[in-house]
């Protein structure tokens, strides 16, 4: 239910750790938001980020699964956005791209998925928006934990 309130976990304190954030920058403004929103969460648990820009969001776990075979990085953060159009394209983007991204995910790749699929601009600046839904945020966050839980199960 919107509006409800929601538990969220601590972000770990994960000094000298270091992520990868990959944008698909379609929506500049929105994929400006959410990085802002990714790197001050990833600055804020001691951690540091690079940032790479690809295509769109079918993209971006390709991105991801070639940074993560180059083994320079802890995690990653997925971060684009995609916005409902008259055709079946949306469906096919949201569902390709977080399908891969989940595979990744079961591969033991720690990637927290920021890839807004909304029915309008509207709904994207508000989850993109640090000082507001910060999703990009979330995003990081859901990176470092899964860091710090790969980590401890090394």
């Amino acid at each position: 239910m919107a509006g409800a309130s929601h538990y969220t976990l601590p972000v770990p304190d994960l000094p000298g750790a270091k992520l990868l954030i990959v944008v698909a920058p379609y929506y500049r403004d929105i994929a400006d938001d959410l990085v802002a929103g990714a790197c001050a969460v990833i600055e804020d648990a001691g951690a540091v980020a690079e940032v790479i820009e690809v295509p769109g969001a079918l993209e971006v776990p390709t991105a991801i699964g070639l940074a993560h075979r180059s083994a320079r990085y802890d995690g990653f953060v997925a971060l684009g956005c995609v916005i409902r159009g008259e055709t079946t394209h949306y469906e096919t983007v949201c569902n390709d791209s977080s399908r891969a991204i989940q595979l990744l995910g079961l591969e033991g790749v720690c990637i927290g998925n920021g890839i807004l699929t909304v029915e309008d601009y509207e709904q994207a600046a508000v989850r993109a928006a640090p000082d507001e839904q910060n999703k990009g945020g979330g995003a990081a966050a859901a990176a470092l934990h899964l860091i710090a839980l790969k980590r401890r199960f090394a």
